[in-house]
């Protein structure tokens, strides 16, 4: 089968398209031919060099989602999966091929009238926006500040917000043209990407998918008993004294909290991927994709991931 390695960390360049044997399901996996495969910041994180410490190597397959149609099983998987459309999650890496294995606890069946495409846009996202919000203890009638809202988390966050009955729903963004298509999506207040508005409004709840060096200056548009949760640091590592903006404001009682996908157990994420799907299917959540690409064109995906001209999910075919 083919697969994308990364052959040098850096830049899209390292990006190689390679020949690698057919992979095998080993007990409790499945082995999915892919129908759709979703690019996210995680695996443009990895290419950059940016997790080196977790020990990736030159030769690492990148992507994490996968949609398509079971081909096989491993030992103690029902067989009759054989046939069945899935989305599922590979784990850190594995998923930019013609072929991906995953555990079974990690695949879940896909509606007929979704399509893989829609799949991947949906599934690792809708978990982290549903989840991130619930971290953050969000309730009806709050107000909401979603920060880089112009991915697929961002894009989620400001739908699932909206649903709950969030009072405001403000954003963060880089342009008119993306500000007017994320009010399309619930948004009612859409500020710059460096957060200003003229009006000083502050939020009770913060969902944060950038964080990196301006990362502290957003506990200032926090409301009194406000919560910001960093779900994501496509922006890179706040700085290392960015808790002292927070003491600082020590009477208005804020707090600030990580957030990753992988504290939620394995049900409760398959539970709430299901029911996102099923709402997809009936148009009660929007998937937005901005292009779907071959994927032997995985390096001019992640060239547009880093020029940051990325609306919603970019998405790689065999």
């Amino acid at each position: 089968m083919r697969a994308v390695e990364i052959k040098e960390f850096g830049g899209p360049e390292g990006l190689t398209v390679v020949d690698r044997p057919d992979p095998v399901a080993a007990a409790g996996q499945v082995v999915i031919a892919s129908e759709a495969i979703g690019v996210g910041g995680v695996d443009v994180m990895i290419r950059r060099g940016a997790y080196a410490a977790y020990g990736f190597r030159p030769g690492f397959v990148p992507g994490s989602e996968v949609a398509g149609t079971v081909t096989a099983t491993g030992d103690g998987v029902d067989p009759g999966l054989v046939g069945q459309r899935v989305w599922a999650f590979t784990g850190t890496g594995g998923a930019y091929a013609d072929q991906a294995v995953a555990a079974i606890g990690e695949v879940v069946p896909l509606p007929r009238d979704l399509s893989a495409v829609d799949a991947v846009t949906l599934g690792s996202a809708g978990i982290v926006a549903h989840f991130g919000l619930a971290h953050a203890h969000f309730a009806p009638g709050e107000s909401v500040l979603v920060r880089g809202a112009s991915g697929s988390i961002g894009i989620m966050t400001v739908q699932l917000a909206a649903r709950a009955g969030a009072a405001v729903v403000a954003v963060t963004t880089s342009s008119p043209d993306r500000g007017r298509r994320l009010r399309e999506l619930g948004a009612t207040q859409v500020l710059d990407r460096s957060g200003s508005v003229s009006d000083g409004s502050a939020y009770d709840v913060i969902i944060d998918v950038v964080a990196g060096a301006d990362l502290p200056s957003f506990f200032d548009r926090l409301n009194p008993g406000g919560r910001l949760v960093a779900v994501g640091a496509v922006g890179g590592q706040p700085p290392a004294d960015f808790g002292a903006r927070l003491m600082a404001a020590f009477q208005k009682s804020m707090s600030f909290a990580t957030f990753s996908a992988a504290t939620v157990p394995e049900n409760d994420r398959r539970r709430v991927r299901a029911e996102q799907f099923a709402a997809a299917a009936r148009g009660e959540l929007r998937t937005v994709v901005h292009e779907v690409m071959p994927l032997t064109s995985a390096a001019l995906a992640h060239r547009a991931m880093d020029a940051g001209t990325v609306f919603g999910r970019i998405v790689l075919t065999p």
